[in-house]
């Protein structure tokens, strides 16, 4: 028996609806499987507070012993020597806590360690001029974006990084970033300047937001081609940038992803393992809405935001909710204005259902208009955006019909209405 479900707007503008886990098909055991499975056991990752009151006895021992030793070896140097991201690692404060307790962390606070991996960094900062490439020309614009860019921010706040690298497959473009050795040299340059963006929107403050999230695509990915590079970007950020990443979520993850973990998993730590989200294909929607809200996703992972938003005030909340499998659920947009103009932007993961919009005026005896007739939106379909203005009062009213699916999938809504002009 089909279901419907009207959500009716009430008088504030947007609502928040959790968003139930999706269930997944069943699919054949394998690495995928059994790495998601174990993903979906662990306790989920939480970003250190950085409060020095929170350490152990022992930590904050090693803290000391780091800060001494370092003092011993830069005390006489410019404050330039012994600094990073504009924060002077000698000074006695919470910036600077902040960052030797990454080092610490990367290391399991052996002191020894720490400071030989916090010398090397600075050693290599220093020689890559990473300080200054924030403001340097590389002549990526094609790349930006597209491949790795930085994109709105997570639940609590992170800033979130985009990765993908399917657009690698083609062999022109291929060769164009990566067929000689300057010209790898000349990306990786490029991708550390992405991430540098990112770390300047950090707090580095004690109960602050000092780490990112990134969000790797793996679909289409060429994984022989991009092994190189893979595991030269992978090993200069965990040498480099350490405790930088609060989450790392694989997306539209492939059956081949194995292979791909066998080659980066000798790279990695324990601790950056425990970060890991794994998302199969079909799943994105769902996966990334957990952590990152509709409005600050992009359209082509199932959100609302496109890079023309981001040029324009911060987004406005999107209403989340969730489509049942046989149900049709109606949205409506009461209180509209004759002469007033409503633009709407709507998504639902994976789509594969039947969408339709249309004003219903408060007059009776006039006639429903259909904006957008009904017709089966394809899973590949990014958000819909579209703008009405009625020549009397009413309502807008968007419905969206699962009835010939089970499975349940979320979505997202959001508006904005534009008063008549007197």
């Amino acid at each position: 028996m089909e279901a419907s479900s009207p959500l009716s707007l009430p008088q504030t503008p947007y609502q928040y609806y959790s968003v139930p886990e999706a269930s997944p098909k069943p699919f054949k055991r394998s690495f995928v499987t059994s790495l998601m499975e174990a993903a979906a056991l662990r306790t989920p990752f939480k970003e250190d507070t950085y409060f020095v009151s929170h350490l152990k006895k022992s930590e904050k021992k090693a803290l000391k012993e780091l800060r001494d030793r370092l003092s011993v070896l830069y005390g006489s140097s410019s404050t330039s020597e012994c600094s990073m991201w504009g924060i002077p690692l000698l000074s006695n404060d919470g910036k600077a806590d902040v960052v030797l307790l990454k080092f610490l962390r990367a290391r399991d606070f052996r002191v020894q360690d720490s400071l030989h991996m916090l010398e090397q960094c600075l050693s290599w900062r220093k020689e890559f001029g990473a300080d200054n490439i924030v403001d340097e020309d590389l002549g990526f614009k094609e790349l930006e974006g597209v491949v790795a860019s930085m994109h709105g921010y997570d639940r609590e706040g992170h800033p979130v990084c985009y990765n993908d690298y399917g657009v690698f497959r083609d062999k022109e473009m291929y060769e164009r970033i990566f067929g000689d050795e300057e010209k790898l040299k000349k990306f990786l340059r490029w991708r550390v300047q992405v991430l540098e963006k990112g770390i300047n929107l950090l707090d580095f403050k004690p109960g602050g937001v000092n780490s990112i999230i990134q969000v790797t695509d793996l679909k289409d990915m060429p994984k022989r081609e991009l092994r190189s590079a893979s595991k030269q970007i992978l090993s200069l950020f965990q040498d480099n940038y350490p405790e930088m990443v609060a989450r790392k979520i694989f997306i539209n993850v492939p059956w081949y992803f194995s292979m791909l973990y066998s080659v980066f998993s000798p790279f990695l730590t324990h601790r950056t393992k425990s970060k890991f989200v794994i998302s199969k294909e079909g799943n994105v929607a769902e996966t990334l809405y957990k952590f990152i809200r509709p409005e600050n996703i992009p359209v082509q992972y199932g959100g609302l935001s496109r890079p023309i938003d981001l040029q324009n005030a911060p987004p406005n909340p999107a209403s989340e909710f969730t489509v049942k499998g046989g149900e049709k659920v109606s949205i409506q947009i009461e209180g509209i204005e004759a002469g007033a103009t409503i633009t709407w932007d709507i998504v639902v993961g994976g789509w594969d259902l039947e969408y339709s919009a249309e004003f219903v005026p408060n007059a009776l005896g006039s006639y429903c208009i259909a904006v957008e007739k009904a017709g089966k939106i394809a899973p590949s379909e990014e958000a819909i955006r579209n703008s009405f203005t009625p020549r009397e009062a009413g309502k807008m009213v968007l419905s969206l019909d699962n009835t010939a699916s089970r499975r349940k999938k979320v979505a997202a809504y959001g508006y904005f209405v534009r008063k008549p002009t007197v």
